[in-house]
């Protein structure tokens, strides 16, 4: 092949300047040799909001890319504009990753795979009878589904918009068995009781600083995992370490998501090993 396979990608979300993500998909796509591009499509940047996405979607197809993830505020935003969705993107409810490909977009979620990976590696052996969630958006409802997935009993779902965090409970008990999932109305109470805490909230990022929940609440007991990962150390997990939890931080779900990301937009299989080393490297 006389010319290099061109791959052209991008993000869209909001504050998203600190992302990492064009350089993980950047740097595995000179390693294999192919002329990749990724693009930020910032909507505080440029000064939009959910209402462009169907023109910067048509944009996007116009202009020849290869796909798009998708992250905060508009991994839910985005279904009603895409052809069709993968069988997880449908069960989740959220998508993370748009292929466009013969006309068409396709929506598929690779958080869910991307956080279950990172928990395996830096949780495997944690009591999970009980977990408090905080957060039931795009990102929450894909944790959510990892959690229940890797064996957690029951995952107490906490969520300022009682009615979203209700809707994804729903859909878990569907999908998991009645009573696996519910809503926390009483936060103290089920922290008193958690073996774990996840934040899915976007509280704690560098555009966003401070705690989603009161650090009171922690203990040296719980085990505490972050999906933020600008910065790695968010100050819920400064708190946490410093009363002696276990932590997991928002790099392998990122990592992870990339790698599953990456596959689809190329076709290829990436080197995660590679991917992580990078990842770790952009400090």
């Amino acid at each position: 092949m006389s010319q290099k396979a061109s791959i052209l990608a991008g993000l869209i979300g909001a504050g998203i300047q600190a992302s990492r993500t064009p350089a993980l998909h950047e740097h595995e796509g000179d390693a294999q040799g192919l002329r990749y591009l990724y693009r930020l499509i910032d909507l505080d940047q440029l000064k939009l909001n959910l209402d462009a996405l169907p023109e910067l979607l048509d944009g996007a197809q116009r202009l020849g890319f290869t796909g798009l993830n998708i992250t905060f505020p508009c991994k839910q935003a985005i279904i009603p504009l895409l052809d069709e969705l993968s069988e997880e993107a449908r069960g989740i409810g959220a998508v993370n990753t748009v292929v466009l490909k013969d006309g068409k977009r396709v929506g598929h979620n690779t958080d869910c795979l991307g956080f279950a990976e990172g928990f395996r590696r830096g949780l495997a052996d944690v009591k999970r009878n009980r977990v408090v969630q905080l957060g039931a958006g795009g990102a929450g409802a894909a944790v959510a589904h990892a959690l229940l997935s890797e064996g957690v009993e029951q995952l107490s779902v906490y969520e300022v918009d009682a009615s979203r965090a209700q809707a994804l409970v729903d859909n878990l008990n569907a999908h998991f068995g009645n009573g696996r999932a519910l809503l926390c109305e009483d936060l103290p109470a089920a922290m008193a009781v958690a073996d774990g805490l996840v934040n899915t909230t976007p509280v704690g990022m560098a555009k966003l600083p401070g705690t989603p929940l009161p650090v009171e609440l922690l203990r040296a007991e719980l085990w505490v995992a972050e999906i933020i990962y600008f910065p790695l150390e968010t100050e819920l997990l400064r708190h946490a370490r410093s009363l002696g939890c276990r932590t997991l931080d928002g790099g392998t779900m990122a990592v992870f998501q990339a790698v599953k990301a990456f596959e689809l937009f190329s076709g290829r299989p990436a080197d995660a090993q590679r991917m992580q080393a990078h990842f770790r490297s952009l400090d």
